[in-house]
């Protein structure tokens, strides 16, 4: 898949920085923003979204609450944090709660996180591989238990 079909939501309440992030990110990939928590629930419910990067501080909903508010529905998107404040337990926190796969501070390397934003799809396409595999491979245990119960019955 080509970087442009890794579509990528950010969460900031700070308009200058979501515009630096698309101005950063737009032609690597597809960009969706949101300044709030229930914005960016309203882009999930309508698009696919691959990785999702949110700030930490935020008013109303830090990054880790919003993660974990949104956990049950949406599993699949691969969670990376940033925030302008060394808090140590705001990492700890993410790792442990909001499932965050990686965590960056303000201001981010570009460089950087498009090497991070591309191992994080990796992990995502892998996590939906391994998920299709095992589907198909519970279905054809399935048939294959079928199978055997019909021919102990013959």
């Amino acid at each position: 898949m080509s970087a442009q079909h890794i579509h990528i939501l950010y969460v900031d309440d700070e308009i200058h920085n979501l515009n630096a992030f698309k101005a950063s990110f737009r032609r690597l990939y597809t960009v969706f923003t949101a300044t709030s928590a229930e914005e960016a629930e309203e882009v999930l419910a309508k698009q696919e979204v691959h990785i999702i990067v949110s700030d930490q501080r935020m008013p109303k909903m830090t990054g880790i609450e919003f993660f974990e508010s949104i956990l049950d529905k949406y599993p699949e998107p691969i969670r990376m944090l940033l925030t302008g404040y060394a808090d140590i337990n705001a990492v700890i926190d993410a790792i442990n709660k909001g499932q965050v796969y990686k965590y960056f501070s303000k201001p981010w390397n570009d460089d950087e996180l498009k090497q991070n934003i591309d191992k994080a799809y990796e992990v995502y396409s892998l996590r939906k591989e391994n998920k299709e595999l095992t589907a198909k491979l519970l279905d054809v245990n399935e048939k294959l238990e079928f199978l055997l119960r019909q021919k102990l019955i013959s």
